[in-house]
Formats: C-alpha cells, sequence, structure tokens
C-alpha cells in the first residue's frame, strides 16, 4: 500500500483518497491518474460513504502534471490523452456523486493540481498553501475543470487574470478571492480536515446530495427548470426518515440525530 502512487481508506463513512508521491510533490503521472480513478470509483460506488476527502502524503497537495512524461513522449496529443482521459473521469464522477467532497489541502497547489481542487465541493487550505495555475507558464491551457470552476468561483476577470499571468497566490489571498472556504494552520490541517468530514457523515446525507446537485446545476439550468428540480428535490427530501426527525426534534427543542436516509 505505501508504495501505491494513490493510497485509499474507508471509515465511519468518511473515503480518504490519498495522493502517494511525496517526493515527487505528487505531480499527476499515468500510474497517479489511473489510480486516482480507481480509488474515485471505490469511493463512489460505496453508499456507506457519505464524505469523500482528498488529500496527500508529503508537504505539497499536488504540483502539476509530470512534465518529463510530455517531454519524452514522441506523440504529445496522445500522451495529453492517456493522462487527462481518467483525471477527466473521476473528475466527472465526483461532481455527480451523493458524497460531499472535501479537498485538503498544503503547499504547492499548481497547474492540474489547482484545477483539481477547484473542482472539489469544499476546500480547507493549510497556512502555507500556494496556488498557480501555470498552465500559460509552459504554454499549454488548463485541463481537470480548472477553466470551469475558475470564473465561477472568482469571475471573469479575475479568472483571466488568474490564468493569464500564472502569480502565484497565498492562502489568505485564495480565501479572499473565494477559492477555498477556509485556511487553517498546517499543523491543525489534519484535525480541522476531520472534524469537517465528520460533521458532514453525521449530517442529513440524502439532503446534501440534493444540495449539491442544485447549487452545481444552478448555472446551467433555467430558471423554470431550477424551480422544477427544487419542488421535486424538496418532495424526495420530505419523504426521508431525516426530515421527520428534524420534524420531531424542532418540536421537541432538541438537536436532531440524522440517519442518511
Amino acid at each position: 500500500m505505501r508504495g501505491d502512487a494513490v493510497l485509499y481508506f474507508s471509515r465511519n463513512g468518511i473515503a480518504e483518497i490519498c495522493f502517494n508521491q511525496p517526493d515527487r510533490l505528487n505531480v499527476l503521472d499515468l500510474a497517479t491518474a489511473r489510480s486516482f480513478a480507481s480509488a474515485v470509483d471505490r469511493a463512489v460506488g460505496d453508499h456507506t460513504n457519505r464524505v469523500i476527502v482528498i488529500m496527500a502524503e508529503g508537504r505539497a497537495f499536488v504540483a502539476g502534471g509530470d512534465l518529463a512524461y510530455f517531454r519524452e513522449a514522441s506523440d504529445k496529443r496522445q500522451a495529453s490523452a492517456d493522462l487527462i482521459v481518467p483525471m477527466h473521469g473521476a473528475l466527472e464522477r465526483l461532481a455527480a456523486a451523493p458524497q460531499i467532497v472535501v479537498g485538503s489541502l498544503k503547499g504547492a497547489v499548481a497547474g492540474a493540481g489547482m484545477s483539481l481542487a477547484l473542482n472539489l465541493d469544499l476546500l480547507v487550505a493549510a497556512d502555507n498553501t500556494v496556488f498557480n495555475l501555470a498552465y500559460a507558464r509552459i504554454g499549454t491551457s488548463p485541463d481537470c475543470g480548472g477553466s470551469w470552476a475558475l470564473p465561477r468561483l472568482v469571475g471573469f476577470r479575475r479568472a483571466l487574470e488568474i490564468a493569464l499571468l500564472s502569480d502565484s497566490i497565498n492562502a489568505q489571498e485564495a480565501f479572499q478571492f473565494g477559492l477555498v472556504n477556509c485556511v487553517v494552520p498546517i499543523d491543525k490541517l489534519q484535525s480541522e480536515t476531520t472534524r469537517l468530514a465528520l460533521r458532514l457523515a453525521s449530517g442529513p446525507s440524502v439532503a446534501y446530495a440534493r444540495i449539491k446537485s442544485l447549487i452545481r446545476r444552478s448555472s446551467i439550468n433555467t430558471y423554470r427548470e431550477h424551480l422544477e428540480m427544487e419542488a421535486n428535490d424538496f418532495a424526495d427530501c420530505s419523504t426521508t426518515q431525516d426530515f421527520a426527525e428534524a420534524l420531531d426534534a424542532f418540536f421537541e427543542k432538541r438537536k436532531a440525530t440524522f440517519f442518511g436516509r
């Protein structure tokens, strides 16, 4: 396990997918991309998982793609497809998954690592995190959903600035821009990530899944479509055990205990 490019753990309703090439700053190579896709399939397919945490060993989250791989490739178009296709498939599955996906970030979050992070549902960043979209620095355009997520998070002009200039963004700037949900001391990153994951795992998972879907689809639905989706989702949630428990707890003036069903 410790030699695998990506590690997978699952307990207490929380799946952890951990990039595991710390000596290479967890750059995305073929083995990592394929292992990540496999781990995502496993995490999403296990319905006992209510939260998925994406994290990394070592001092960096993901410092971009494997540039040596591209330099050595004779057919760079095919090399691009071989690396990007499994990553894009995994990101689509995470976006559509009922589980809430939390990113735990530290150190370098660059290139494909930044794109990957921005497409997750919630982000906890250590205070030593440094973002750089970086693609323009190597004469290429973003992959892994970076150009989709970025303008939705920061707006059109800020997104162009970040993508075109490829300046580094520290953790506090990332928080101010709305790129991350919170910034914590590096020595508390693991505990704060776990605290958030446990809180989510103990919540109303059916409602969380519908909330995630509604928010993610809000920019592509028409207004009428979205109102219909809201009405249908609320009706579905109203039939759950969690809704019944929440109503009882409200009128009994106590804290609700959710079951995820």
